[in-house]
């Protein structure tokens, strides 16, 4: 019995950790892509460009389960906003849904047997289609008229560069981190 509760507590605290890691990077890259945006006359349209919030998240879905992507992915761009002022007020809800979706999209399909490279695309198709909900109960049900439409196309558009640097570097770190956990074992 105390065994399955210290098992329990070490599980709670390995989460929490995980939770916090990708909160912090989720916060800290778009910070980062900004200031190189800034410094390079491009502005904020890097950071819309290559998503850096998504990274992270996708990133601890994948490798921590669906509690921890869908709980950093919901707290990171409120934390974000609350310390940096982006993204701005009328995309905080959208992209706390969006990011949530994609943590609990990757969280169910990381421990499926199919591809990294599978799992990332289908995570991705289903953050993108929650948006895209999201805006549409937003627009048509609500009446919300600080978000268009057509906005959930220019995202997928303006995010394409972003969405390669994920294609490219995710399966590269969760192959890295397997191949360091067998060496270490």
């Amino acid at each position: 019995m105390l065994h399955a509760i210290a098992l329990q507590k070490e599980t709670i605290k390995t989460k929490s950790i995980a939770i916090l890691t990708a909160i912090v990077f989720a916060v800290a890259l778009p910070q980062l892509f900004h200031v190189l945006g800034a410094v390079s006359g491009m502005g904020p349209s890097l950071g819309q460009a290559f998503l850096p919030m998504h990274l992270p998240i996708l990133l601890v879905g994948l490798l921590a389960g669906p509690i921890v992507g869908t709980v950093a992915g919901a707290l990171s761009p409120l934390l974000s906003f609350a310390l940096s002022g982006m993204p701005g007020a009328a995309m905080v809800p959208f992209m706390m849904i969006e990011l949530a979706g994609y943590g609990l999209a990757a969280g169910f399909l990381g421990k499926t047997q199919m591809p990294v490279i599978v799992k990332l695309f289908l995570a991705q198709v289903a953050g993108r289609a929650i948006r895209a909900a999201a805006v549409l109960v937003a627009v048509y049900g609500m009446g919300n008229g600080a978000v268009a439409v057509d906005s959930i196309w220019m995202s997928i558009a303006t995010g394409l560069p972003g969405l390669v640097l994920q294609w490219c570097l995710i399966p590269l770190i969760i192959f890295w981190l397997e191949n360091r956990e067998k060496r270490h074992a």
